[in-house]
C-alpha cells in the first residue's frame, strides 16, 4: 500500500488568521510559533532586505528538510511588527527609526530542534553569518482586530484610522503593534493591488 502524505499549508488550514475584510473585525488568536528577525531601519534600507533573505532561506531550509521527512509545508507569507521607540507617533517619526520584526509562521511540528538544526546547516555553508539575528519564538496575539488594506503601504493609514475607531467605538483599547501580513508579493504586484491583512491586539 503506498501511502501519500499532504503538503500543509497553513493559509488554507487557518482562515481566520490569513484572510480578513475591508471591514474591522474582532479574531481571537491562539499561540503560535514563527522563525523571527528584529531591526530599526527604513525599509528601503538594504539591512532589511538582508533581513529577509535570512529569514526565507532559514525557512526553505526547514521546509526541503521537512519535505525529505515526508512532512511538506508550504512556506507561508511574510509578517512583520512595526513600532518605533519613545513618545513620537509611528506615521510622525523618521523612516530610519522604524523597529520592526519580520516573521514566518512555522507548522506545529516544527520545534526548537529542527530550527537550530538549520541554523548550523546553513552556517556551515556559509548561508548565514554568526550574527544572524535569527530567532524562534512563540508570540501570542489573542484578542485582536483586523482589516484587509487593498493598496500601497504608504496609503494605510485611512484603513488604520477606520480600526481605531472601530476599536473605540466598540469599547476596546488598542495594545499590541502595528502588525501587517503581506498577501502578495510587491515586487511583482501593481501597488494599487497590494492585498494587506493589519492586525492589532486589543483588550
Amino acid at each position: 500500500m503506498i501511502i501519500t502524505f499532504q503538503k500543509l499549508d497553513l493559509q488554507k488550514a487557518y482562515p481566520e488568521y490569513y484572510t480578513a475584510a475591508e471591514k474591522p473585525k474582532v479574531v481571537n488568536l491562539e499561540p503560535y510559533y514563527y522563525l523571527t528577525i528584529s531591526g530599526k531601519c527604513a525599509p528601503e534600507n538594504p539591512i532589511f532586505e538582508e533581513a529577509i533573505g535570512r529569514l526565507y532561506a532559514l525557512a526553505y531550509k526547514i521546509k526541503f528538510t521537512s519535505k525529505a521527512n515526508e512532512m511538506d509545508f508550504v512556506v507561508p507569507k511574510l509578517e512583520a511588527f512595526w513600532w518605533v521607540d519613545g513618545e513620537t507617533p509611528f506615521e510622525k517619526s523618521p523612516r530610519e527609526e522604524w523597529c520592526w520584526q519580520l516573521m514566518i509562521r512555522m507548522p506545529d511540528f516544527i520545534g526548537r530542534q529542527e530550527v537550530a538544526t538549520a541554523i548550523l546547516e546553513l552556517k556551515a555553508k556559509n548561508k548565514l553569518p554568526d550574527n544572524h539575528g535569527l530567532n524562534f519564538e512563540e508570540i501570542h496575539e489573542g484578542l485582536s482586530i483586523q482589516l484587509l488594506h487593498i493598496g500601497s503601504y504608504e496609503e494605510e493609514w485611512p484603513s488604520i484610522q477606520k480600526m481605531l475607531q472601530f476599536a473605540k467605538r466598540e469599547g476596546f483599547e488598542v495594545v499590541g503593534k502595528h502588525h501587517e501580513i503581506y498577501l502578495n508579493d510587491p515586487m511583482r504586484t501593481e501597488k494599487s493591488k497590494l492585498k494587506t491583512i493589519l492586525r492589532y491586539s486589543i483588550r
